[in-house]
């Protein structure tokens, strides 16, 4: 069968780029480069590097036509696409025992619906994937192309147990894939999502200790407890971690890093900060997280805006300035935020910061990650409570690329509710104390 060529639609050529100088416009679109045909961003990426181009092109008017390109080696064209990736995402084919989509109630929009497992955005966003997407040729691109890190959702390394808890009966060759990867020297992370009773204990023991020996090419495992939604129905059933749970699991884990540090100089396993909130634990020094190399899976997240918060205060000189302000946050990084806010009232005696524990009506209480807060739960929550001269809130609360919560409510709907300003903190620590303290440059 002759498959269609694939043609790639330019969105937008940068000024004064090589792409505005060959004339190439929004509308026109391009097929292969050097006679290789561009699946994706990858392939495009990988064949521009080259000196001298011959590209295909389609224009807004149905004409093909070679454009021949003279440049310098990895300079850019300046195209942009119809999407980041230049290709439609791929979807998941997994019915994971713990999927969090599976757990959403109904009418929300559909792309929160979508389950992605796709290797490309393991390298674009840092996605953890589960390599059962992964045909031959692609891991074969990602050994050619080297692109690196690529992030793992290995859950167990016991192919019985990981096709059950994947509910899919060709999930269980996950060593295989990984040694691949290993051979070829490709950096790698892992993530396991712990289930009571099902992937924890001698199991558990057995996926780090197998994980542990494609070190240091796999670079990091991070274990995050499983989040149980209210809305669980005709699922299977999964059983909540306990206070005590927890202190096991990080003995554990514990138990493991000093193995491994013994034996190959790193900790590699590392705990997210839920286990250490479920056990009522103080969180570890900041040499435990190892340069915070594993953030994505909150592991070292509450820590690390800590330091960054110290190091912000440490650069500011104390004033007189009176200023009141609220912050909203979710139950697992409450008591980290409300010891950030005394830190900026020590500093400044007359900065007052409300904090309030936002708990998670719409998902259910077990759910305590502020990227999971809605618009709704914060403004009924908030109703009525001293809020000072605004309100400040986590980016991670809002759509990537839109002022909008989990749930479709806009940001100024928030606003106008609660009769407000409500501004957001990014993640940095200087973002925070300066959002605190009205700081102006």
């Amino acid at each position: 069968m002759v498959m269609k060529k694939q043609w790639h639609e330019i969105t937008a050529v940068e000024p004064e780029s090589i792409g505005e100088e060959c004339g190439l416009e929004p509308g026109d679109r391009i097929g292969n480069i050097n006679g290789h045909e561009i699946e994706d961003i990858f392939d495009y990426q990988y064949y521009i590097e080259e000196e001298f181009l011959q590209v295909e092109v389609l224009t807004r008017d149905e004409e093909e036509c070679l454009l021949e390109i003279e440049k310098e080696e990895d300079e850019d064209l300046g195209l942009r696409f119809t999407s980041s990736l230049m290709d439609a995402y791929h979807s998941c084919c997994n019915k994971c025992i713990f999927c969090f989509i599976d757990q959403m109630p109904p009418g929300m929009r559909d792309t929160l619906y979508f389950k992605d497992d796709d290797s490309r955005l393991s390298f674009l966003q840092g996605n953890y994937i589960t390599l059962t997407n992964m045909k031959d040729k692609d891991m074969e691109r990602v050994i050619r192309y080297h692109l690196a890190p690529i992030n793992i959702s290995v859950h167990t390394t016991n192919p019985e147990l990981r096709c059950r808890m994947l509910h899919n009966r060709f999930a269980g060759d996950i060593i295989a894939r990984i040694r691949r990867f290993y051979e070829a020297g490709i950096p790698m992370n892992s993530q396991i999502v712990l289930c009571k009773g099902i992937n924890d204990g001698e199991e558990l023991d057995r996926t780090i200790r197998e994980l542990g020996d494609f070190i240091p090419y796999m670079g990091s495992l991070s274990i995050v407890p499983v989040g149980l939604t209210r809305y669980r129905e005709q699922l299977p059933e999964l059983k909540q971690f306990t206070k005590e749970d927890a202190e096991r699991v990080i003995r554990q884990i514990m138990g493991w890093q000093e193995y491994y540090q013994k034996k190959k100089g790193t900790s590699f396993v590392h705990a997210s900060d839920e286990w250490f909130i479920m056990a009522e634990r103080d969180f570890p020094p900041e040499e435990y997280y190892e340069g915070y190399a594993p953030q994505e899976q909150a592991v070292g997240m509450r820590r690390l805006p800590h330091t960054e918060v110290e190091q912000r205060l440490a650069e500011l000189e104390g004033d007189d300035r009176r200023r009141s302000v609220s912050v909203a946050t979710a139950k697992l990084a409450f008591p980290t935020i409300r010891r950030l806010a005394g830190m900026v009232e020590e500093k400044f005696p007359h900065v007052h910061v409300h904090v309030y524990q936002i708990e998670n009506r719409f998902f259910g209480e077990t759910i305590t990650v502020t990227g999971l807060l809605t618009g709704q739960d914060i403004r009924d929550q908030l109703c009525g409570r001293e809020l000072g001269e605004e309100l400040l809130l986590p980016a991670n609360v809002l759509k990537a690329d839109e002022d909008i919560f989990l749930d479709d409510m806009p940001l100024f709907e928030l606003s106008d509710s609660l009769q407000v300003p409500v501004n957001i903190i990014e993640s940095e620590g200087k973002d925070f104390v300066d959002k605190m303290i009205d700081h102006k440059w």
